[in-house]
């Protein structure tokens, strides 16, 4: 069937915002096959070489992936592939440390706060799941975490036997919840009783808190995590290239 452009501005965009639609709306899910460029190039009445540019603009954000030989797939989260793109901690070594191990603390299901409505975009009276756990590194408590999801779009989350210590996969294999960027503000804190006791730390202990909002493609908060991290030994990394 044919679908042809009637948008603004270069073709290639025009192809790349009907494919980030596909894929917000669900007709194309994560891991799926799209359509080849020739096939594409047909239904949007496009030259193969726009198809071509639009599909590489949409690797580069990370939405597709592009295997030689084989096709382009929506792009669908891995435990490997979340630590690559969104965990940014090692150690002080410069080694990559990755966390393979939580310790849940308490979950819960309750009214957002005015802060946590605001973050999520939500009414004044809905409600949100929440996690707070520990996360080691190299055998020892490093990082304090509380996630906060809204309810309505997490349903049974906390139905589940146990939590993976990575969990965007499960948002998205579970609840069709498909994390696409995130937004971190860094800030000095001192440690609060309870997060000192569990990291091994005095209260008061300096920290680095990590203030992560996560969003879907189309831009919808969906998590607001709060990390705080002993830097003792390790320290926060961002690279850019």
């Amino acid at each position: 069937m044919k679908t042809p452009l009637a948008g603004h501005g270069p073709l290639y965009r025009q192809v790349h915002e009907l494919i980030v639609a596909r894929i917000v709306d669900g007709q194309w899910q994560p891991g799926d096959l799209l359509p080849s460029e020739f096939d594409l190039a047909d239904e949007f009445g496009v030259s193969q070489g726009t198809v071509r540019k639009a599909l590489n603009t949409l690797a580069a954000e990370n939405l597709v992936v592009r295997h030689q030989g084989k096709g382009t797939f929506v792009a669908a989260h891995t435990p490997q592939r979340e630590l690559f793109h969104f965990f940014h901690i090692e150690g002080a070594d410069g080694a990559r440390q990755m966390p393979v191990t939580s310790r849940l603390l308490a979950t819960t299901n309750r009214r957002a706060s005015r802060d946590e409505a605001d973050r999520l975009d939500l009414p004044a009276n809905g409600h949100v799941f929440t996690i707070e756990r520990i996360r080691d590194l190299g055998g020892r408590p490093v990082i304090w975490e509380r996630i906060v999801l809204p309810a309505r779009m997490f349903v049974g989350l906390d139905q589940l036997d146990e939590l993976p210590n990575e969990l965007y996969q499960i948002y998205e294999e579970f609840f069709g919840v498909t994390i696409h960027r995130a937004i971190e503000e860094l800030r000095a804190v001192a440690a609060e009783r309870a997060e000192a006791r569990h990291l091994g730390l005095t209260a008061g202990a300096p920290l680095l808190e990590v203030d992560r909002l996560a969003e879907t493609v189309d831009g919808t908060p969906v998590e607001w995590r709060l990390s705080r991290c002993d830097t003792r030994a390790h320290h926060y990394l961002s690279e850019i290239v």
